[in-house]
């Protein structure tokens, strides 16, 4: 794709970069992934925006192009908003051992009181220091116990307002409605006049 804009995607993820070449490349974007050589960021954030900008303005400085990152987690309201930017390592061992500990810390609330949302921030930086926020939710709250077998993390105490558990949803559905695929839709809406250099 020689002289179309070239953005890097803040992963290492070969997955991830290939889902993105399909989803850009019609607009007429070449996807990169990062660099192996460079050093991973340090997601010490107080908030999911905090650590998605940190992450698209260092790499965008590194690479000198343009970067898209994003950080997400889950919001648990009667937790005061826990676990949040921890829910990846907020317990020590697997996503069983997380899913647990977060059921006995709601061990009696009522279902009325177990809402919660899951939360990403998309981050477009460049290496000029611009740089817009994207932020996408998925409302629901935490289930009694684990249901679903898809997923991963908190999908099987995620439990939707028709009852299902994000683990209990197919791939396909559970891409249509959640909080990355609601932040990356309006990331992508901004793309064209982001890396034309609006000032957005």
């Amino acid at each position: 794709m020689a002289g179309a804009p070239r953005l890097v995607l803040a992963t290492r993820n070969p997955g991830k970069v290939a889902e993105f070449r399909a989803l850009l490349e019609p607009a007429g974007v070449e996807v990169l992934g990062l660099d192996p050589r460079i050093p991973e960021v340090e997601e010490d954030g107080a908030t999911f925006a905090d650590n998605a900008l940190k992450k698209a303005l260092t790499y965008a400085r590194a690479t000198g192009l343009p970067v898209l990152a994003d950080d997400s987690g889950l919001e648990v309201d009667a937790l005061g908003g826990r676990p949040g930017v921890h829910s990846a390592r907020w317990v020590p061992g697997t996503d069983a051992d997380r899913n647990r500990a977060l059921l006995r810390e709601l061990e009696g609330v009522p279902p009325e009181r177990r809402t919660a949302r899951y939360v990403c921030v998309v981050a477009l930086a460049d290496p000029k220091g611009r740089y817009q926020l994207f932020r996408g939710t998925l409302e629901g709250r935490i289930a009694l116990a684990p249901r679903g077998t898809g997923g991963f993390g908190y999908d099987p105490i995620m439990e939707l307002p028709d009852g299902r558990t994000v683990a209990e949803l197919d791939l396909a559905e559970k891409n249509r409605i959640s909080h990355r695929q609601a932040a990356l839709r309006q990331a992508l809406a901004a793309l064209p006049s982001f890396l034309a250099g609006g000032d957005g």
